[in-house]
């Protein structure tokens, strides 16, 4: 399935979206306007930064697999 139909499922959810220029980044996806993704990524400490890619430095989004049920290592 093309990215651009995956967009409505993954909305609100933890996403890894592969760009273009062989590079990539991971947020929650807070939906698309006037043909860009929007998502909310991690800086550093307590800041977030909402980030927006146009859909042609897009090559792929996909969600984060679920956890599985383990024993913490801590």
């Amino acid at each position: 399935m093309p990215w651009q139909e995956k967009i409505r499922f993954l909305i609100g959810q933890p996403v890894g979206i592969s760009l273009t220029n062989g590079q990539g980044t991971s947020g929650v996806l807070c939906g698309t306007s006037d043909r860009k993704v929007l998502v909310i990524e991690y800086m550093y400490q307590d800041q977030f930064a909402m980030k927006q890619y146009d859909f042609y430095m897009i090559q792929d989004i996909n969600g984060f697999p679920p956890c599985h049920n383990q024993q913490p290592l801590y």
